[in-house]
């Protein structure tokens, strides 16, 4: 069991890659939605769904193009089980258990979360296990101690919004482009510090829990303030409650990465998911670690967002301690609790 096919289609970018459990990442590709949706202002899962239908077998093609080799030459096929859109799910579902059953190859079905927080051992340097991991992303902000592959315990998580929401969903309240939350940290540098001062949500609640749904109220009463004042949000207003806003999400992510470290006495922090790319969080978690002789690990940034190569790793990772199923009968799961995972090893 050396190569492995890895697919992902839990909502909005169709991802394909090849690892190798001796060479490493051969070959990954990528297709974003986000032109699809962007006319909407959100994903429609039943676009979602076609789209992946249209993109995986080609980008399939592309990634054993780019590799050198051919569908013969894979050994197993991993493709993300759940949680996500439970259409876009089946696609990639089906299109994998399909395709090994073609090539009497292995499959598994991969947690779409374990892909993420395994996503930085792809990097040089990569982090050792234990680790606490900072999951960051539009659906999830979770804190997971990662003890080994398949053994993770939740130490905290978001108990409405995840920091991915609160971003977009603040964006869209400035009048911001889908997806907004890579323009509104755009849009924050040009903003003045302490113009706006924006709540910090459950910052000293005495847990590692999360609360973001708040601060996107105190965001929408802000912009209504101005409207009502007959105040204008011009360009530098709103960069001003752009940077407000990225500024408490990220002390909040912060201080409580930090409070989980200290609990579980542990030195090396993983941060993964979309918001993982924010180079505001990145400053402050280096800054803070450097104080305090801690460590912290990202994916690459093309790997931050969903994509093929986690699904492929992770899977490598899963086939070196067990067998995929060959019996190639499916079910996705669009709600799965990560911890779930810790029996199936």
């Amino acid at each position: 069991m050396k190569l492995i096919l890895g697919i992902e289609s839990s909502c909005d970018e169709t991802g394909v890659a090849l690892y190798h459990i001796e060479r490493g990442l051969l070959a990954h590709a990528l297709h974003t939605q986000i032109a699809l949706h962007s006319e909407y202002g959100g994903v429609v899962p039943e676009l979602a769904s076609r789209d992946h239908i249209r993109r995986a077998l080609p980008l399939i093609r592309e990634v054993a193009q780019q590799a050198n080799c051919n569908l013969q030459d894979i050994d197993a096929i991993a493709y993300t089980q759940g949680p996500g859109l439970s259409g876009a799910l089946l696609v990639g579902a089906s299109i994998g258990c399909a395709l090994a059953y073609a090539l009497d190859i292995p499959a598994i079905g991969i947690h779409h979360l374990e892909g993420h927080l395994l996503s930085p051992l792809l990097s040089t340097p990569a982090p050792k296990f234990p680790f606490v991991a900072l999951l960051v992303s539009g659906g999830h902000t979770q804190l997971m101690r990662v003890d080994c592959v398949g053994q993770y315990t939740l130490l905290g998580e978001t108990l409405d919004d995840a920091a991915g929401e609160a971003f977009d969903k603040s964006a869209k309240l400035l009048g911001l482009d889908y997806p907004g939350g890579a323009i509104l940290s755009a849009l924050a540098k040009g903003g003045i510090p302490g113009r706006f001062k924006l709540p910090r949500p459950m910052l000293h609640s005495g847990d590692l829990d999360f609360s973001f749904s708040g601060l996107k109220t105190a965001v929408l009463t802000l912009v209504r303030q101005h409207e009502l004042n007959g105040q204008r949000i011009d360009e530098q207003t709103r960069a001003d409650i752009a940077l407000a806003t990225q500024e408490a999400i990220v002390d909040v992510l912060v201080t409580k990465a930090l409070a989980a470290l200290k609990l579980t006495n542990l030195k090396q922090l993983v941060v993964a998911g979309g918001v993982g790319a924010n180079q505001q969080l990145r400053a402050q978690l280096n800054e803070a670690a450097g104080k305090r002789g801690l460590r912290v690990f990202y994916p690459d940034l093309e790997f931050c967002t969903d994509n093929g190569a986690m699904i492929a790793f992770a899977g490598a990772l899963r086939m070196q301690q067990q067998e995929g199923k060959q019996d190639y009968h499916f079910n996705v799961k669009p709600r799965w609790d990560l911890q779930e995972m810790n029996t199936a090893i």
